[in-house]
């Protein structure tokens, strides 16, 4: 399977399981094994380390301790649009980790912005300092 130009991932790498769906699909529903449970071990797979663990990371609650990603398709009344609907989620969430993130430079307020900011903060104490009890004369 073709990730990216630089990433593809064996058919080996794969483990597909098919299971019953519930919903959609009349009698054929009990009878027919539709959904499919995609699992891929993150931790042995060939990908390149910095994509692994940004693949980690964006996982979440979908990757178990073993560090296998376990993605469930259903949507679909067969089990060749489900198992292409599955392989299409496991794509991108790899593109997705495949994208180094920009590192974020250190910038610091300007002169006028941080003026800005005290003048601010002074009319504010202003307007709480004015909420005092009115006092009869």
């Amino acid at each position: 399977m073709r990730v990216t130009d630089t990433i593809s991932i064996a058919d080996a790498e794969l483990d597909e399981r098919f299971v019953r769906a519930s919903g959609p699909g009349g009698q054929n529903v009990n009878k027919v094994s539709t959904a499919v449970e995609l699992r891929f071990n993150v931790l042995s797979s060939s990908l390149p380390d910095e994509v692994r663990m940004r693949l980690i990371a964006l996982a979440g609650k979908r990757i178990n301790q073993e560090g296998v990603l376990l993605i469930d398709s259903r949507e679909h009344r067969t089990q060749a649009q489900n198992r292409e609907a599955a392989r299409a989620r496991l794509a991108a969430l790899i593109q997705a980790a495949s994208v180094r993130p920009k590192r974020r430079r250190k910038t610091k307020p300007t002169k006028a912005a941080k003026e800005r900011r005290i003048e601010s903060k002074k009319k504010r104490g202003e307007i709480k300092a004015r909420r005092g009890r009115v006092e009869d004369y």
